[in-house]
């Protein structure tokens, strides 16, 4: 269960929330690093002030209960919260009044190796597969979990690079929830103003506010390509035929790896982009679910499992007719 800090802990445990504590900033606070008595480091991101009756605190509230009820390998920790109300004279419109200022925090795990968006380079350097694919996999379970993980779908409506945060082994989280939302599992809504950011948020939302499952699926999409083929492989593959996209990748895949790639790993990398390919029709009905793309996903890890067991099999068959000491016959002369 996540902690309830106090304002004056967290102070002690960032210097004051001091500048050279900053780890980043976001839309809606800065994150500090702090360290608990336990040793645990943590990440406290400190949410813009707000004052009492003069705005609202919806993110603040969306993050903190819809994180409270997550638990997946690929869903950033909460560790606790901060909210508190202190009564000060503030300059509001040209004036001063006397107003409740809300002072709110979120803690969560501190994730070594920062977001995504600061690892990601094209095919010809930087990490490499087997670590992208493990990202891009562990992206998907992640989504998997937050849309058919319980009862109410979550849908996270930012999803981005810079959202999803990695641990020392390279493990991806997704986080920040300020603009999640709960919906029933069949619910199509619509929303009255833009949310999300530019270049992840698909057609139906720029043109008709309509928010579906395949809302997050189209920021996916993105996603894996610019983890395939970086920051500029999303507007490659917007200028050119899906098949030559394809081939595109998988040649300069085929480049960075030449000898070592193996047949299973090719087919990983086609895989991978012909999944991102459909996340990002423009038409929603021909995108998958996240069920559908994880599925996909096992498959191409069952079908590695079950090749290896093979080879496994034969290399022991091997050295079993090795160790068979065949009768020593001897021959007479007539």
């Amino acid at each position: 269960m996540p902690r309830d800090f106090t304002l004056h802990f967290l102070e002690e445990i960032t210097n004051k929330f001091s500048k050279d504590r900053i780890i980043g900033y976001g839309g809606y606070g800065v994150v500090y690093k702090g360290v608990l008595d336990n040793g645990e480091e943590i990440a406290v991101k400190k949410f813009y002030n707000n004052h009492l009756g003069l705005d609202d605190d919806k993110q603040f509230t969306n993050e903190c209960t819809n994180l409270m009820r997550l638990q997946h390998q690929n869903i950033v920790r909460l560790v606790g919260y901060c909210y508190e109300i202190a009564h000060k004279v503030v300059e509001y419109k040209g004036q001063y009044v006397h107003a409740g200022v809300e002072e709110r925090a979120l803690c969560f795990e501190y994730l070594q190796r920062g977001s995504l968006d600061k690892h990601l380079s094209d095919e010809s350097c930087g990490l490499g597969w087997h670590t992208r694919y493990k990202i891009i996999k562990g992206i998907c379970e992640g989504l998997h979990y937050l849309h058919n993980g319980s009862k109410d779908p979550i849908y996270h409506l930012d999803l981005k690079p810079a959202n999803i945060l990695l641990d020392k082994n390279m493990v991806p989280k997704i986080g920040d929830f300020g603009l999640s939302r709960l919906f029933d599992s069949t619910q199509t809504c619509t929303t009255k103003g833009a949310i999300g950011t530019p270049g992840y948020m698909p057609p139906e939302y720029i043109n008709r506010y309509q928010i579906t499952p395949k809302f997050d699926v189209f920021s996916l999409g993105v996603i894996i390509i610019q983890v395939m083929a970086g920051r500029e492989g999303y507007l490659k593959c917007g200028n050119m035929p899906c098949q030559e996209f394809i081939y595109l990748v998988h040649g300069n895949w085929t480049k960075r790896l030449q000898a070592t790639m193996s047949l299973h790993t090719s087919h990983e990398i086609k895989t991978c982009i012909e999944i991102a390919l459909r996340c990002v029709e423009a038409d929603r009905v021909k995108r998958p679910t996240i069920a559908e793309i994880v599925d996909e996903l096992n498959n191409i890890d069952n079908a590695k499992i079950l090749l290896s067991d093979q080879v496994l099999s034969q290399c022991s068959h091997r050295l079993s007719l090795s160790s068979i000491r065949f009768p020593l016959i001897h021959y007479y002369p007539f």
